[in-house]
This record gives structure tokens, sequence and C-alpha cells, in this order.
């Protein structure tokens, strides 16, 4: 008899789409909490979303796409990208791509608005991925 996902990591296609048919019966009733179905649910969560990272990755933005994003979600213009970078110039140069962000910076829109600092630090000639190169 096979082990049932959630007795170990998901490792193949047919234990994704085993976990997957599991949880689907949990989407129309939500199990309580706490009980023994509620904590089922939330592991295979956490199982099918682990496969997913591994098999799926999902590549960090670029900075200026990551700092638009912020700018949209955020509801902030350029001039409040201006006030925190230190100026409207500089704001403008970055979302232009004609400078970078220094360290400072990044640590401003890291700690300001939640700009993903992997998106602000990774230099511009590397890979988005670290599957990008296999």
């Amino acid at each position: 008899m096979a082990k049932k996902p959630l007795d170990r990591p998901l490792r193949t296609e047919r234990d994704y789409e085993n976990a997957l048919a599991e949880i689907e019966g949990y989407f129309d009733r939500e199990p309580r909490r706490p009980s023994a179905a509620a904590d089922r649910f939330d592991l295979l969560a956490l199982l099918i979303g682990d496969y997913e990272n591994r098999i799926w990755p999902v590549d960090a933005p670029d900075a200026v796409d990551a700092i638009r994003f912020a700018m949209e979600i955020g509801g902030h213009s350029r001039a409040d990208l201006g006030r925190l970078l230190g100026s409207r110039q500089r704001a403008s140069d970055i979302l232009s791509g004609k400078r970078r962000i220094s360290l400072a910076m990044a640590w401003r829109l890291h700690r300001e608005w939640g700009v993903p600092a992997e998106a602000l630090i990774r230099p511009v000639d590397a890979p988005a991925s670290r599957h990008a190169a296999e």
C-alpha cells in the first residue's frame, strides 16, 4: 500500500496529483479549527506549496519592475519615490534605468515599501533564477 502524501514530502508528479485531489475536498468545506482535519489540510497545503516552489520556482522581478509594483500597490507616486530616495531626479533615473540602486536605497525600499531585497540587490547581469543556467 502506498504512503499518503502527508507521510513524506511530495517527490513525484503522482504524489502531487494525489495531494491536490485530497486537498480539493477541503475547499468546499474548510475544516473547523482545531481539529485533525484542519491539521491535515494545513500540512497538505505546505507539502503542495513546497513541491510547487521546487518544481516551478517563481523568479524575483527585476528591480525597476519590483519598485513599480510597490508604487502601484502602495499608492505611491514618483514624488513619493523621490522623497524616499533623496530626489525626484534620482527616482526618475532609477525608473528609467539610467542609474543603479545603491545599497542604502535598496535598504530603504525594502524596509519602507516592502520591495523584495533579492530583486533590489541582484546584479544586472546575474540570472534571475538559480535554474536559469541549468
